[in-house]
């Protein structure tokens, strides 16, 4: 097919956000419902580590990891997970069930990247809630720090902030590639969990020989904790030559994640058979 055939990318994303948009639509008492229940459950979060640091000072020991610096932590958490959920988990979820059902056949007829079309046509519009929740709590908490980020800190955060959704992305679609050759993958809910656990919480915890483990293998094999401790690293604390060391470490791992995953998408696609076949 011509170049010139190609469909805008942009241009799809737009009709696909704006299409899910009007199916949220179509059910508001249920979108409220959902963003409700999310904001209830970022409420109670927060309380929950307020009540914590009635007792001690910091999260980890001498960690620097105070009330309101890890606040910020808990809204770098927030932002990804809500970007992650709002863009791509229901996108994942789904992809087991185009491939059980043979429907992929469709996306791969289509003239466009089959990756890019099974991993954004829908959106949660609901999960953003949570989005301008984060963005509230890190305002709170800067303004109770009574500190103002320098202009660097302010461009390099959004920046890694993304790199996070990119890892946790990359995750995600390579999970869901599996359908292909499992069939059903039923544990992506509980992988997401099990993963986003290890990293909602600053690095400094990660000691001793279990925890010294737990941190490398996090690291650099599944690189969970660089997607919420280096964004919120920059924001809070000094830009020194360990910060600009850990954040080259992350935007390496972030391409690494990027190539793996298409890499198995790919490889997943070439042993798929049609449901129909």
């Amino acid at each position: 097919m011509p170049r010139t055939d190609q469909p805008s990318y942009a241009r799809v994303f737009l009709t696909f956000a704006r299409n899910s948009l009007v199916r949220d639509m179509t059910f508001r008492s249920n979108f409220v419902i959902d963003v409700v229940t999310s904001l209830g459950w970022m409420l109670m979060n927060l309380a929950f580590y307020t009540l914590i640091f009635r007792y001690t000072n910091s999260i980890g020991y001498n960690s620097g990891w105070g009330k309101y610096e890890f606040f910020i932590f808990l809204a770098t958490t927030i932002f990804v997970n809500s970007l992650v959920q709002a863009f791509f988990m229901p996108n994942a979820d789904e992809f087991g069930e185009l491939v059980r059902t043979g429907n992929l056949d469709f996306a791969l007829l289509k003239p466009i990247d089959t990756q890019f079309l099974v991993s954004l046509r829908k959106i949660e519009w609901s999960s953003l809630g949570n989005f301008f929740f984060a963005l509230g709590l890190v305002l709170w908490s800067l303004y109770q720090l009574d500190y103002v980020p320098s202009l660097a800190k302010l461009v390099l955060y959004p920046l890694y902030l993304a790199c996070g959704v990119a890892i946790m992305y990359s995750l995600m679609i390579s999970l869901a590639a599996a359908s292909v050759w499992l069939g059903r993958n039923q544990s992506l809910y509980d992988f997401w969990f099990y993963v986003t656990n290890f990293s909602r919480y600053p690095m400094e915890i990660y000691q001793g020989t279990w925890g010294t483990a737990l941190r490398q293998f996090f690291t650099f094999i599944v690189p969970v904790l660089i997607v919420v401790n280096v964004p919120a690293r920059i924001l809070v604390k000094p830009l020194d030559a360990a910060q600009w060391k850990f954040a080259a470490l992350a935007l390496v791992m972030t391409a690494a994640s990027l190539l793996a995953s298409r890499w198995i998408f790919n490889r997943s696609l070439l042993s798929y058979r049609s449901a129909s076949s």
